[in-house]
């Protein structure tokens, strides 16, 4: 299945995720390279499970708790939590928080 194009808003949540997980793994994170869309929590960055809390604090601190990063990841299965990319949750923000204004 091919990934859904990524909106203007969409860009700019990935690249504010790139910024959390920068803040939640450290400089050395960039090490592996550009973080993009296609770039995956798993075999691309090799998250750790604190790390995966702590990311979940940054976006609920950031968009608010409709984001709920560790619900939506108790609705996958392991090979599509291992699977998945930072723009799949960037398009998942982006759709929970859509028509309201992000606080800053």
């Amino acid at each position: 299945m091919a990934a859904e194009p990524l909106t203007a808003r969409t860009r700019t949540i990935v690249d504010e995720i790139t910024d959390m997980l920068v803040s939640v793994v450290g400089e050395e994170l960039l090490i592996v390279g550009e973080i993009g869309p296609a770039t995956t929590f798993n075999d691309d960055l090799a998250l750790e499970s604190i790390e995966f809390v702590a990311l979940a604090e940054l976006l609920q601190e950031r968009y608010g708790s409709a984001v709920d990063f560790l619900g939506f990841l108790a609705e996958k299965d392991i090979d599509h939590i291992l699977a998945m990319s930072v723009g799949e949750l960037a398009v998942h923000v982006d759709r929970v928080t859509a028509g309201r204004a992000c606080a800053s």
